[in-house]
């Protein structure tokens, strides 16, 4: 491992955060970070799609005071890790097995930077699709918990039951490095108004996000190609005839939940004899950037269910 940089300003984490350039075994540079500021066991964070390390300073911060410390990962294709396309803004993979070697290195390097164990695993969004998967390929965590994981995509109805056909359809015309569809190369919080945007109530949550993206150009991409979209569905479906998981599980979904499929989150976790889920009612798709009383939430029930593991 390389030191790597940490915008510690941007992050506003706790002290003492660090971050290091790891290959991946196909030689993928991915960038991992985060802050040994509690002795109680380490939060692998998976993060979602568009999404770096020092957007979840704050969150660590929060995970400190309860003796957790948080380390997390830049997956390839975002945040500071390499591109695997040549525009730099898509956001892409050939295969969504690809991040399972990211996470693989991802786990190496939080070992070798001895972060306290035990492991507890955290996913969001599309970090809680790469999660699921680790954790039933053996991701050696005590428990899990997942914040409006991405266990399938929402979609408008009409359009739901044609999706596979769709995608398919473009890819097979050589469309798979274009974007998908109403999405472009502009990330979401600049292209999005604060006001209907689908991801926080906080402004000033908000406003954090958009001055990340200002001040380092790698954390801002835009849309997903289609070639993602079509991994995408893919895998979620795969990941819905899961029968159970080795740990206990967490569910978090919000009242107020428009990016991922909301009732797949509720279905799959109530197969799982571990599993629970936890409704947040007023919250959008990120928990951990929605207004306080939300933010406090789910860090205290998230923090209860790891130490009752």
């Amino acid at each position: 491992m390389e030191a790597a940089p940490l915008h510690h300003a941007l992050a506003d984490g706790p002290e003492g955060g660090q971050a290091y350039w790891v290959r991946a075994e196909d030689g993928v540079r991915i960038r991992v970070g985060g802050w040994q500021a509690g002795k109680e066991g380490t939060i692998l964070l998976f993060n979602g799609r568009t999404e770096y390390i020092e957007k979840y300073g704050p969150t660590a911060r929060a995970f400190s005071d309860e003796g957790l410390s948080t380390i997390s990962v830049d997956w390839r294709g975002q945040g500071m890790a390499d591109r695997v396309a040549s525009d730099a803004r898509l956001g892409h993979v050939p295969a969504f097995s690809d991040y399972q070697k990211d996470a693989a290195a991802f786990l190496a390097a939080a070992k070798a930077l001895a972060y306290p164990e035990p492991y507890y695993l955290l996913g969001h969004s599309m970090g809680g699709a790469i999660g699921l998967r680790a954790l039933i390929g053996g991701l050696p965590v005590r428990a899990a918990a997942f914040s409006a994981p991405m266990w399938g995509i929402a979609l408008p109805a009409l359009i739901s039951p044609f999706r596979n056909a769709i995608v398919g359809s473009a890819c097979a015309m050589g469309l798979g490095l274009a974007y998908a569809p109403a999405t472009g190369p502009t990330p979401y919080p600049l292209k999005q108004a604060f006001d209907g945007n689908a991801l926080t109530h906080d402004p000033d949550m908000y406003r954090f996000l958009q001055d990340h993206i200002s001040a380092e150009r790698r954390f801002g991409i835009g849309g997903p190609s289609i070639t993602w979209l079509a991994e995408a569905f893919k895998e979620t479906a795969a990941l819905m005839t899961v029968p159970a998981v080795p740990v206990p599980a967490l569910s978090f979904v919000g009242s107020e939940e428009s990016v991922v499929d909301a009732d797949n989150i509720v279905a799959l976790t109530g197969r799982w004899s571990a599993g629970r889920v936890s409704r947040l009612e007023g919250a959008r798709h990120e928990a951990m950037m929605e207004v306080p009383e939300i933010r406090a939430a789910f860090v205290a029930e998230t923090s209860a269910h790891f130490r009752a593991a």
